[in-house]
């Protein structure tokens, strides 16, 4: 029998909403993608290889979600991350010009020189372009497990009105994993972390065994878990839930008292792009010459006021060590008091958005490293898990059915349901019930155009379902963009719908939007039967 009084369980959620505009080099947004490779993917797999490389032994989990898997396998956004890379080394060589009158300043230009010419080399000369093999290679070796999630992150608590668009979620979520990972995913990271019961014998028709939550998806749940959130439990359909950790995700997650927030590390908000000449900059920043992040930042978080001090790559290194201790120490108090209380280890499930390491908090990914290594060599009563190797351990579980719950801002559905967003329900409604519709008037089709058109109707609704549009209308961050995303892809759906049922299917515009909307090349419409 193991020795361990207990588990710490790390989920990364990566997600990212596909954003592919063939027609213009003009959509800032396309620049997510390219942020989240250099800061948190790239940095995330480099350290995965130092740990494998220095032999240490240790376990993460992530999601790799169906829009971002697509997008790291698209040639035109491979090929627009190589020259974003380019126009960024190209900039740092001029900024170890301009600031060489400046010891502190000329010493960061030239470690974003070396770190954008490494993220180069790693890209093209390591994997080839293709950062899926990377993850896969983990997957591989035993020390991550990938999970799935729907198939564009809708958000599973309102779609349910039409539970077929759901099960389309869910079955596209998992054929996406399986092209990708040669094999079916155990778990899912619910969009949103929302939950809805009805959403269970769907998870369970297409192999699903557990799922991510929300604490008081756990805590609410009936019966009520003796055990809290430090056991999974299982729904009556079959389901696993495992909910996060209270405690944990706060010192990491909350920027008011969490590690994010140290005083030493890099001040996100301050950034070349707002702060250097207009005229220099400009040929760097939008192409409407609005200033932007580039990436290039020189200060640390230093405190509350706007007079910042400059970054210290050493100092911001010894937090990065001091608070690795920390959290190590932290849970070792929490599994000892934990332990003797309870019939199997606990679990302490720690779920983050991926992008936190690194984007948000640039040192994450080191701290990860640093703490992994002391999980390893220091002595302490517990181990890294997956929740799957979780599962196999410790089969026995209460059952009990989680309650409707998101990981939103107060927990429910107001995010993605509010007075600035709610307009879009009844479009998304009215779709799903015509994709259905489709469906059964067409079933199997035999026509090779009409058949190409259904299943563009598919990929237009899927892309107008995003989670991630509704949240940007709520945040009134990128809204005329998310606004637009939803009317295109409505309007191209309730065009082809049209098209298809008066037997006029437009074949120019079918192969534009097919160029453009070009996520999930082997879908197919019956998904929705």
């Amino acid at each position: 029998m193991s020795k361990e009084k207990g588990y710490v369980s790390f989920v990364l959620h990566a997600h990212l909403p596909f954003i592919h505009h063939p027609e213009s080099e003009d959509y800032l947004e396309e620049q997510w993608l390219y942020e989240a490779i250099s800061e948190t993917y790239i940095p995330l797999l480099t350290n995965f290889k130092k740990l494998e490389e220095e032999k240490v032994d240790f376990r993460i989990t992530m999601s790799l979600t169906p829009p971002l898997l697509n997008m790291l396998d698209n040639k035109l956004l491979q090929e627009r991350y190589i020259k974003y890379l380019n126009t960024h080394i190209e900039l740092a060589e001029k900024e170890i010009e301009r600031t060489k009158d400046n010891k502190d300043l000329n010493k960061l230009a030239h470690y974003y020189y070396d770190r954008y010419s490494s993220d180069l080399h790693i890209f093209k000369d390591i994997y080839k372009c293709n950062l899926i093999s990377g993850f896969k290679h983990f997957q591989d070796i035993g020390v991550l497990e990938i999970i799935t999630c729907g198939a564009t992150h809708g958000y599973f608590p309102i779609l349910y009105v039409n539970e077929n668009t759901v099960k389309a979620q869910i079955a596209v979520g998992v054929q996406t994993y399986e092209k990708y990972f040669g094999k079916k995913p155990r778990g899912i990271w619910l969009p949103e972390c929302g939950y809805v019961p009805e959403a269970d014998k769907y998870l369970k028709e297409f192999g699903i065994e557990y799922i991510i939550t929300e604490s008081h998806g756990i805590l609410y749940a009936n019966p009520t878990p003796i055990y809290g959130t430090f056991a999974p439990i299982v729904s009556e359909g079959g389901i696993i839930a495992f909910g996060r950790d209270i405690e944990s995700s706060r010192q990491v997650w909350s920027s008011i008292n969490g590690y994010p927030g140290d005083f030493n590390y890099r001040e996100f908000y301050r950034d070349i792009g707002y702060d250097a000449p207009y005229d220099y900059i400009k040929p760097y920043i939008a192409c409407n010459g609005a200033r932007v992040h580039t990436g290039i930042k020189y200060y640390r978080i230093t405190g509350k006021d706007s007079n910042k001090d400059y970054y210290n790559l050493q100092w911001a290194e010894d937090s990065v060590e001091k608070q690795a201790g920390h959290f190590f120490d932290s849970r070792e108090k929490q599994i000892s008091h934990l332990a003797p209380l309870m019939a199997n280890p606990p679990i302490i499930l720690c779920p983050y958005d991926a992008e936190l390491f690194g984007h948000w908090w640039y040192e994450g990914p080191n701290w990860l490293y640093i703490l992994f290594k002391k999980i390893y060599y220091d002595k302490c009563s517990y181990k890294l898990i997956t929740p799957g190797e979780y599962i196999d351990k410790y089969p026995l579980m209460q059952v009990s059915t989680p309650c409707r719950s998101s990981w939103g801002a107060n927990g429910y559905s107001e995010v993605w349901l509010n007075h600035t967003n709610d307009y879009v329900h009844r479009h998304l409604h009215i779709a799903g019930d015509r994709m259905v519709e489709l469906c059964h008037v067409f079933p199997n089709e035999k026509k090779e155009l009409v058949r190409k058109a259904l299943n563009q109707c598919a990929r237009e609704l899927l892309l107008a379902q995003s989670s991630d549009w509704l949240f940007i209308i709520t945040n009134g961050t990128m809204v005329d963009y998310a606004k637009k995303r939803i009317k295109d892809h409505i309007g191209r759906f309730t065009k082809l719908y049209n098209d298809i049922f008066n037997n006029k299917i437009d074949e120019d515009f079918l192969n534009d939007i097919c160029e453009k909307d070009c996520i999930f090349p082997d879908i197919d419409y019956m998904i929705y039967y």
